[in-house]
């Protein structure tokens, strides 16, 4: 598990390999990751927009940019959390990704940035 804490926001990130939906002779690999958000500040606040960044192992690299979460803008109130899951494909076994997310803090609608940790993505057979 790959962690962050940026802002009084920690972001956790698990990943798994998804062989049942991946074929790796067409060169597509499917990755689900499961992401924690916990607000360790004073302040409640709302996760407004992501942007990752999904960099194959040729160093390709694309960005992913949207409102919210799986469809949500959740609201956190201290010591709250929120964690959903999610996928992504790449075209090699092995690539990576790392992003933000754009909050505000509800009270005073003062914007900001949570960091998601960079986090590997390994197809299980290329480690042998």
């Amino acid at each position: 598990m790959e962690t962050l804490i940026t802002n009084g926001i920690r972001v956790s990130v698990e990943t798994a390999y998804q062989a049942q939906y991946s074929n790796p002779l067409e060169n597509k690999f499917i990755f689900a990751y499961r992401i924690t958000i916990e607000n360790l500040g004073r302040q409640t606040v709302q996760l407004l927009r992501r942007r990752w960044i999904i960099t194959e192992s040729t160093g390709e690299a694309r960005e992913v940019e949207g409102e919210g979460v799986i469809g949500r803008q959740p609201v956190l109130q201290p010591g709250e959390s929120h964690q959903y899951v999610s996928w992504s494909h790449i075209s090699t076994g092995l690539g990576k990704m790392a992003g933000a997310y754009q909050m505000i803090h509800s009270d005073s609608q003062e914007a900001f940035t949570a960091e998601i940790p960079e986090f590997q993505l390994v197809a299980p057979f290329l480690l042998n």
